[in-house]
């Protein structure tokens, strides 16, 4: 099977991480020893004007513009520039953020893993990790919904229909969004 260009990206930006391993980053000599570190990549984020009847310190998602927003206050909004899912794997709904990670680990789901058995079951937290810089955890009354806003280890896979159900900033984006959100946060996905 031939993937897509970004679809590629993202595979070969895996590839990198779970290529490079802990042991050989941790036991370099010198810091010009180890890899070069993955680019955070620019800020795609904007103060527009926003009409929405939600609160400030919402998230509200729209998928068909591949953006997200943070409501700031009436009538205004920080609208940043993501990656959504690809077909099949949207999603619409309202959440909330039950948890923040900076630098997480990743285990790719079950149902992930059986479409891809190359998956490891874990990717140790780090610079190199798919998840990026990073996380926000959605919740469903009280419960993981294994979907994700994060950032990303390649600034060229934002903008596009490319995730699993996760929402990808570039590492830039996703630092800022995760310094103004708190846990609890109502996440609208439209």
């Amino acid at each position: 099977m031939t993937l897509p260009g970004r679809h590629r990206i993202g595979l070969a930006v895996l590839s990198l991480a779970l290529a490079i391993s802990v042991q050989d980053f941790a036991g370099a000599r010198s810091l010009s020893d180890r890899p070069p570190l993955p680019a955070m990549g620019p800020s795609l984020r904007k103060a527009v004007a926003f009409a929405t009847t939600e609160q400030p310190g919402t998230i509200i998602i729209r998928k068909n513009e591949k953006a997200l927003y943070l409501v700031t206050r009436q009538g205004q909004a920080l609208r940043y520039q993501i990656s959504v899912g690809r077909d099949g794997f949207g999603w619409t709904g309202v959440v909330k953020v039950g948890a923040k990670t900076e630098w997480p680990q990743w285990r790719p789901p079950r149902e992930m893993r059986a479409r891809q058995p190359e998956l490891p079951e874990l990717v140790p937290s780090g610079p190199y990790n798919p998840l990026g810089a990073r996380a926000l955890y959605l919740l469903r009354d009280g419960r993981d919904t294994l979907y994700r806003i994060h950032g990303t280890n390649d600034p060229k896979g934002v903008g596009f229909d490319g995730t699993s159900g996760c929402f990808r900033l570039t590492n830039t984006d996703v630092i800022d969004l995760f310094k103004r959100v708190p846990i609890g946060t109502k996440v609208v996905v439209q």
